[in-house]
């Protein structure tokens, strides 16, 4: 044993002998700039934080760059809108931290607004219903069979979107499925089916709209129960995704169409759907079988910013005449939203009749849009601000990027800078949001032109818009 321990410590010296002859050996035939090599380190430095990309509204002016003067915006302003805008175009910007005018040309005129309607039914909505608001669908029972109740989710549909869509919907294929359940698990598998419209009220098109607007796709009747905003396949199915470019006609019948795909998938379900569907209220406190909710209010906001999208328009404004006691008609949702915004301290004038802005009868100051923007943004807007990070970046997003709107050719000083909702009808083009200027002031901003000369002229004017708000970004105007 011990001659064995002996041999095996020798054996080891001797390798560790040849082991340090061999290095020292082959460090003499390295080549030379090899000594200049070094173990990479990692450098131990200090966090860095983010500088600041947008500053806030509603910080002091220590922290902005100097702010332009109404003669320099007059000057870039009158360059960019040429007679393409018309005789009066009206003009509003100002310091979106302080709420100070800066430049006014008819700012307190009222001016049909088109889609920048959206922004002021966004906040409003956002300010009573709150971020995270959402709209349930629910199938309740009913003597001698079930009724779909329509709880005014203007995002459901029928079935699960692509996945890349945001935000993703409610479906009434999860409703089918939850409701087969229910039904078989009381043993039941055929069932009458009812649809109920009645939690809004008065006609289902506004003051100002024609079925012309349907026939286009930009509009389905408004009531509290549609599946795909009555978006429809060429065959007239029900698209199934969230296609804001499809312009071929909706449904003239949103809720008949809800109700036959309900009865369809309640059908591949294994339930037998008897009888002719129609529109009944559920029973005063009906059992509810199964329901499903939207998603929450913010990110429907964004959606109908980005997409400019009326539907969804319509239907926030009706949840808002429902939360503060008026009816969830027309009318009363457009009184909801401007007493709404009176509340927040908007007072120069807004006078709507629907609250998309798909009506050539609206009327809203320039003023009174970058007022409502300002809020949004300002310290006291948390519960808005979706109504400003939900705006199309221009270039990048919604209907300020190329080939989804007139105003998608915006470019130069404004590209990634400007945040803004877009409107337009035949002979009116509206741009309304923030944007900061080469000095680093941030502005709120809103031109309305709604004396274009023909239709013809909309793409040029807004072109001229567009224009006007990349003229905003470069200038320092002093």
């Amino acid at each position: 044993m011990r001659r064995t321990r002996v041999a095996t410590l020798a054996t080891l010296a001797t390798l560790n002998v040849f082991a340090l002859a061999a290095s020292v050996a082959v460090a003499r035939m390295l080549p030379s700039r090899l000594a200049a090599l070094r173990v990479p380190v990692v450098a131990y430095r200090a966090p860095v934080g983010p500088g600041t990309v947008l500053p806030p509204a509603g910080g002091t002016r220590d922290t902005a760059g100097a702010l332009p003067t109404a003669a320099g915006l007059g000057s870039a302003l009158g360059r960019a809108l040429t007679r393409a805008v018309g005789p009066r175009p009206g003009v509003v910007v100002a310091d979106a931290r302080t709420g100070r005018l800066l430049y006014s040309r008819d700012g307190g005129s009222p001016v049909t607004p088109a889609s920048t309607t959206k922004v002021a039914t966004a906040v409003a909505a956002l300010a009573a219903l709150g971020p995270e608001a959402r709209f349930s669908t629910r199938v309740a029972e009913s003597p001698g069979g079930i009724v779909l109740v329509g709880g005014g989710d203007p995002t459901l549909a029928v079935n699960r979107f692509p996945s890349a869509d945001y935000p993703q919907p409610a479906t009434l294929a999860a409703l089918a499925r939850a409701t087969a359940r229910a039904l078989k698990a009381s043993g039941r598998r055929s069932v009458a089916l009812g649809y109920d419209t009645s939690l809004y009220t008065g006609p289902a098109m506004a003051p100002g709209w024609s079925y012309s607007d349907i026939r286009s796709g930009n509009v389905t009747p408004i009531v509290s129960l549609e599946v795909d905003q009555g978006r429809l396949t060429t065959a007239g199915a029900p698209e199934d995704w969230d296609n804001a470019g499809n312009f071929t006609p909706r449904t003239t019948d949103p809720a008949g169409m809800a109700a036959d795909a309900f009865a369809a998938l309640l059908r591949d379900d294994g339930i037998r759907v008897t009888g002719t569907r129609a529109n009944a209220a559920a029973p005063a406190g009906a059992v509810t079988l199964a329901s499903v909710s939207s998603p929450p209010l913010a990110a429907m906001v964004q959606q109908m910013l980005q997409e400019s999208n009326n539907v969804i328009a319509e239907n926030l404004a009706r949840h808002l005449a429902l939360a503060v006691d008026q009816p969830a008609s027309f009318s009363g949702a457009a009184a909801a939203v401007t007493t709404e915004l009176r509340r927040l301290g908007v007072t120069t004038e807004v006078r709507l009749v629907d609250a998309s802005g798909l009506s050539p009868d609206d009327g809203i100051t320039p003023a009174a849009l970058v007022r409502i923007l300002e809020f949004a943004a300002g310290p006291r807007g948390t519960r808005e601000r979706a109504a400003v990070t939900g705006l199309p970046v221009a270039g990048f997003s919604g209907t300020l990027s190329a080939g989804q709107s007139v105003f998608g050719g915006i470019g130069g000083s404004a590209l990634g800078v400007v945040r803004a909702k877009t409107g337009n009808l035949i002979t009116v083009a509206t741009l309304a949001g923030l944007v900061q200027d080469r000095n680093g002031a941030l502005l709120a901003f809103a031109i309305m032109a709604d004396q274009i000369p023909g239709a013809v002229m909309l793409k040029p004017a807004a072109h001229d818009i567009d224009s006007a708000a990349a003229a905003l970004a470069a200038c320092g105007c002093q």
